[in-house]
């Protein structure tokens, strides 16, 4: 089998596997032939490839040779039209929030999957992307807080009298919001964190957090661990609460997001109106609507007073930790689809693969996609 792997658009300094990967594969019986300069902006040389055994060759011949194809964005129209009949894709679709995407898929004669569909189950762990990423992203957040803050985070005791640690303020506890507490207590802020799902409540204080619980959350043990819509008076009282200890922090950092849904609200104008001056809201879900009302997604803005940087691909500002976590997690998943000779096997009796298979001839596989679509 020829595995194939494309650069990455201009604005996206990850790459979907680095040369370490390809040596694991090369392991596997499988070829790799690469984009020329794919991993330059993640610090990974061609010449890097070519002695981890890859190898090097223009768009064109990459996409004629592979018999799988991996990227982190969706490839370009032009690539699309050139795939061949049969050539499997592996790429970031967001199938759940990109209907128009989807349908038009469905009429080539490709295999799509798609990582972000990984099933978030103990096996499904060590290929969780979505997990990875939101482990860098709730670092990178937390620094970018403390970079626009004009406080400091931690207590300093000084000659020149004491200063008070800063306010934190995590909305979201999944795993970008479990990494923003591990590192916002790290550099000495008082972290508070709210989050609709009271099973996070434990992980949330063993990381030196104190949790904000609003009483009354709908769960559902379907949803894979993600949140999901709430009743209007949940909403009433959860609203008031994120109001009051919004207007006492120092830094917000926003996680919440609900698959295929635009991001809830939660942080509103006449919150920010209340914010001391100074602060700073971090918005990881600006792409999807932003939890804060004045969020402009991909801008820094300043309203009230109030820094608002409206962030959510913080894992290509660390390109090559990044394209370490996304390449072992795609390696993990493509031993699933490499038999012993290094040949390709599909095998959709297995949970994963079926999961994570967005199109196969012509049809919706996972279930919750043929729900979604019809």
């Amino acid at each position: 089998m020829v595995i194939g792997v494309l650069k990455e658009p201009e604005f996206e300094k990850r790459v979907s596997i680095l040369p370490e990967a390809v040596k694991t594969l090369k392991k596997l019986k499988a070829d790799i032939v690469i984009e020329k300069g794919a991993g330059e902006r993640a610090f990974a040389s061609d010449k890097e490839y070519t002695e981890a055994g890859a190898e090097l060759l223009g768009i064109g011949e990459v996409i004629k040779r592979a018999d799988v194809l991996l990227s982190i964005n969706i490839p370009d129209d032009d690539s699309l039209k050139s795939l061949k009949k049969g050539q499997i894709v592996i790429s970031v679709f967001n199938p759940l929030g990109e209907e128009m995407s989807v349908r038009s898929l469905l009429q080539s004669e490709q295999t799509y999957f798609s990582m972000d569909l990984i099933p978030r189950t103990t096996r499904g762990q060590a290929m969780d992307i979505l997990s990875s990423m939101a482990t860098i992203s709730g670092y990178k957040a937390v620094l970018d807080a403390a970079m626009h803050l004009p406080n400091f985070f931690p207590m300093f005791m000084t000659a020149a009298g004491t200063i008070r640690p800063a306010k934190i303020l995590i909305l979201g506890a999944g795993v970008a919001g479990l990494q923003a507490i591990a590192t916002g207590r790290k550099l000495g802020g008082v972290v508070e964190a709210f989050d609709v799902r009271s099973a996070v409540k434990e992980q949330v204080e063993s990381l030196g957090g104190k949790f904000v619980e609003v009483e009354g959350a709908v769960e559902d043990a379907a949803a894979g661990g993600y949140a999901v819509e709430q009743t209007e008076e949940f909403k009433a009282k959860q609203k008031q609460l994120i109001h009051d200890h919004a207007a006492k922090s120092n830094v917000i950092i926003c996680t919440a997001q609900i698959p295929g849904r635009k991001a809830p609200v939660l942080i509103e104008k006449t919150t920010v109106e209340a914010m001391k001056p100074g602060s700073v809201i971090i918005d990881l879900a600006a792409s999807t609507g932003g939890n804060c009302e004045l969020t402009e997604n991909a801008k820094i803005v300043v309203k009230h007073g109030v820094t608002i940087v409206g962030k959510s691909d913080y894992p290509s500002d660390m390109p090559n930790d990044a394209s370490r976590m996304y390449g072992n997690n795609l390696v993990n998943f493509l031993k699933l689809l490499i038999d012993e000779n290094g040949g390709l096997k599909l095998d959709f009796e297995d949970e994963i693969v079926r999961g994570t298979c967005m199109i196969h001839e012509k049809q919706l596989v996972n279930e919750r996609l043929q729900q979604l679509y019809g």
